[in-house]
């Protein structure tokens, strides 16, 4: 390696830390993903269940929605008017990033969404103005008959999960497990009203919520979106949600305060096995009905217009594929004639299936291809010339688009204004309003759960000397958990929640007015010792298939957090400590060093409830009690990953129902073991990307003179474009197109840097998965750069022509090589890089560094 392109790989370290990207408290934390099912492929995608199923386990259930025969009339008579094309129209859903106005005019889209992380023109600060001007561009054009349209209104589809949380400024409620904790319906059924009326203002129409999911393996990555373990709350959660959202059936139903709601993801996502996201269900049938379904029986009586397919499968069947699951029980036993929606391309997942061809999904009873990438032209054209052709039958499309027309019908968009015209729509002062605020204030009082409370030391006084630490005391991004602005929460500053308020902002705020002062020290260095420090710690934010873990210890292998709470402890100082996660997880070393511990979720925008609970008023009189009670059991060792109540073998450390109050003893040991089970002579591969970036990592791209996070599906520079890339799931590849007019980077980079000496010490080789488009003319380099003055690079254009173009390959360099050029690998900030200055498109996937396969690698510097 010659000495220029030396200096280039420092400046990827340097021009990070002069723009404070190394060091800052917005981190990403997506956890390893589970890469095995218990099940091989070739039976996942086997067409049909491998036992007798039993419909008598499925109640027959009863029409929430009484027969409208006029109604049915207009749905009639209207499918009458419709070409095949404009049916299969009505079937297509795409996504605001792969579709123009023009598209919607010609073709007549039933609906469209904005997938997370997805806005108004690729603009994350979209003011609401934006997001009407787009809804209503979109529905004038889908009723310009002037073409080949069918003037039938379209629908736009949004994930509001924890509030309208894609939009700027919007109230953000604690996530559903915080909400489960707060065990309140009526309060579930307020937050929903509000959120309706949040979304409203932006001119749409529709919510992909509320997800019922009953969750079995704290491992999933979506623990956060379950309300409880108990199907019970579950159950009781998804009527008053939807009664929220959609308003009564009997009362206000789909008025104009009102969205229509998705109940999903149908069925089984919470269970598969090992938690893997879109994973396999293997509960028996009634299991399936008793644990699983009971949100859509609460859901359903409430009158949910849809419900959304999953992604997982079911004894190896894809639910996507399902007929028995989509029609002979939700739509027959269940008595749903709403409409089922696909997930993100999951039709693609069925046997025999892509993006872009998917008959069986439709046989199956699904009625809505949710298609958010360019496969939704292929997949319209095919769909119609699988009709003409016989291979899905008339009468099934008829089914579907009747089933779309008859929630449009009902939902009275024929009859409501245009989106920019509503009554609700464009009254900007509703989104993130004092009274939404101040029933997600009063949610985080709820849904915090008190597990230590030595010498009731909790609530504090706010006359006292407070110091505030942890990364997580002054982060809204953080507090508020995944799909919040973009899709997996991360990329976040304070400055993106205006409105917000922090947990140490409410403290602050608390302690000040009662004569007290607290100060924020994230690091928790101090001048004048405090009385009691709260340490606010947790997960990085996360989504879906990111969030998915392989064992429940935190911080494992890193235990930063527990240093600072022992750091306190050393000096006396009495610790509480404010654990921040989208699920339990194994702490017994925090709990030891902490005098109180308190389980707050993902609280969301509203950080003062969370002062409201801890402190007094300044008379010594409680101010808001502690009622908080654990809707997830907590696990007694790393392992127990699957312990819910009413298991045979239930031996939690805090079991289902635990939470103290203010007038009750605190009952945890101080000494409870920290064995955390693992072997010390293993070391497991240190995944870096897969399907996404792992935490603590970033992904950065730049030149030589700027470097950004890339927060956005697809950003660009002067010289390299960077976009998500579909290779086997949504979203689990990146593509870079360098254009060849300067060098140019793109890598990961940590907040901190990273101690990866047992990898370097341990024969370990960075190992990619990679592909180009075309041969490459000049020099590709992967590095990795340090802290300091340090960091190396290796060429692999030779390796990367070896291979056929466009095929993906697995690429391996020794760490030794980087070492040998000075990588000091005791403090590395980028694990990860590639740089070129010439013309290519190079695209990336799942990264790692193996321990032991120096001498396999395919560039090996091993002595």
């Amino acid at each position: 390696m010659n000495h220029k392109k030396h200096n280039k790989a420092l400046l990827f370290s340097t021009v990070m830390l002069s723009m404070g990207i190394v060091g800052c408290n917005q981190t990403s934390n997506e956890p390893v993903n589970e890469v095995a099912e218990e099940v091989p492929t070739e039976q996942v995608e086997r067409p049909t269940l491998p036992f007798e199923t039993d419909i008598n386990i499925w109640p027959q259930q009863k029409p929430a929605i009484a027969l409208d025969e006029a109604l049915e009339k207009r749905v009639a008579d209207l499918l009458k008017t419709m070409t095949l094309e404009q049916k299969v129209a009505q079937m297509i859903q795409p996504e605001i990033r792969d579709i123009t106005v023009e598209d919607m005019r010609k073709y007549g889209f039933g609906s469209y969404l904005n997938g997370g992380g997805s806005f108004p023109y690729a603009n994350k600060h979209s003011t609401p103005a934006d997001w009407i001007k787009l809804a209503e561009d979109m529905y004038q054009a889908s009723i310009d008959d002037s073409l080949d349209g069918s003037s039938i209104p379209t629908m736009w589809g949004t994930d509001a999960v924890h509030g309208h949380n894609n939009v700027i400024g919007a109230t953000l409620f604690p996530h559903n497990i915080g909400l489960g904790a707060a065990n309140n319906p009526k309060l579930i059924e307020q937050i929903a009203a509000i959120t309706a009326k949040e979304v409203m203002v932006t001119g749409i129409d529709w919510v992909f919520a509320p997800t019922v999911a009953v969750v079995r393996d704290d491992r999933w990555g979506r623990t956060y979106e379950g309300y409880s373990e108990d199907p019970r709350i579950v159950k009781d959660y998804a009527y008053a949600i939807v009664e929220g959202l959609q308003g009564g059936v009997k009362d206000d139903f789909l008025s104009d305060q009102h969205v229509i709601s998705t109940v999903k993801h149908f069925l089984g996502d919470g269970g598969t096995i090992k938690g893997i996201d879109q994973g396999n269900n293997i509960a028996t049938e009634q299991e399936l009905f008793d644990i699983h379904a009971q949100g859509y029986v609460g859901g359903l009586a409430a009158g949910a217009q849809t419900v959304m397919a999953s992604f997982n499968s079911w004894h190896g069947v894809k639910n996507h594929g399902s007929q028995y699951l989509m029609t002979d029980v939700l739509k027959q036993r269940f008595a749903f004639d709403g409409f089922v929606v696909g997930d993100w391309n999951g039709h693609g997942q069925v046997a025999g299936c892509t993006n872009e061809s998917c008959p069986q999904a439709v046989n199956a009873g699904l009625d809505v291809y949710m298609v958010p990438t360019d496969a939704w032209k292929p997949l319209y054209e095919n769909t119609i010339a699988q009709v003409k052709s016989g291979e899905i039958s008339m009468s099934r499309i008829d089914d579907a688009v009747s089933r779309i027309l008859r929630v449009k019908f009902r939902a009275g968009l024929f009859e409501k204004p245009s989106p920019a015209k509503r009554p609700l729509s464009g009254k900007t002062e509703l989104i993130g309003h004092a009274d939404h605020r101040e029933v997600a204030r009063q949610a985080v009082q709820q849904s915090l759960v008190l597990l230590k409370n030595n010498q009731n030391i909790l609530p504090l006084s706010p006359t006292a000397n407070v110091l505030v630490a942890g990364d997580g005391a002054d982060n809204i991004g953080k507090q508020s958990g995944g799909w919040t602005i973009t899709w997996q929460g991360t990329d976040n500053q304070n400055s993106d929640f205006p409105g917000a308020t922090s947990i140490y902002q409410g403290i602050e705020q608390a302690v000040t007015q009662a004569g007290g002062k607290a100060v924020l020290s994230v690091d928790g260095s101090f001048t004048t010792q405090p009385d009691v420090a709260i340490v606010v710690f947790g997960e990085e934010p996360y989504a879906e298939g990111n969030g998915d873990i392989d064992n429940l210890e935190y911080q494992r292998g890193d235990k930063r957090d527990l240093a600072l709470l022992k750091s306190f402890k050393a000096k006396g100082i009495p610790v509480v400590a404010v654990f921040i996660s989208g699920r339990p997880m194994w702490v017994n070393a925090e709990l030891n060093a902490s005098d109180a511990f308190v389980a707050a979720w993902l609280p969301g925008s509203e950080g003062q409830g969370v002062a409201d609970v801890l402190f007094t008023k300044a008379s010594g009189e409680i101010n808001v009690p502690m009622t908080g009670k654990l809707s997830f059991s907590w696990p007694i060792t790393p392992l127990q990953s699957s312990v819910n109540v009413n298991d045979a073998d239930y031996q939690p450390l805090f079991a289902y129902g635990y939470g103290l109050e203010y007038d009750q003893p605190s009952t945890v040991a101080n000494d409870l073991s920290e064995d955390n089970l693992a072997s010390s002579e293993s070391l497991e591969p240190l995944v870096l990307f897969e399907r996404a970036v792992k935490a603590p990592w970033r992904l950065t791209m730049g030149d030589e003179n700027h470097r950004e996070v890339i927060s956005s599906s697809i950003q660009s520079n002067d010289v390299v474009t960077v976009r998500t890339l579909d290779k086997e799931v949504q979203e689990d590849a990146r593509q870079l197109n360098f254009n060849g007019k300067g060098m140019g980077y793109v890598g990961l980079v940590s907040n901190f840097p990273r101690d990866l000496r047992a990898y370097s010490n341990n024969q370990a080789s960075l190992v990619v998965t990679i592909k180009t488009a075309s041969a490459v003319q000049d020099k590709v380099m992967i590095g990795v750069a340090c802290d300091r003055d340090c960091g190396s690079e290796i060429d692999i254009s030779a390796q990367l022509n070896a291979k056929h173009v466009n095929d993906w390959q697995q690429l391996s360099i020794d760490l030794g090589c980087f070492s040998q050029q000075k990588a000091d690998f005791s403090n590395i900030n980028v694990p990860f890089y590639i740089a070129t200055s010439q013309k290519v498109e190079i695209s990336f996937s799942d990264l790692m560094y193996q321990p032991n396969a120096a001498d396999k690698a395919d560039i090996s510097c091993s002595q």
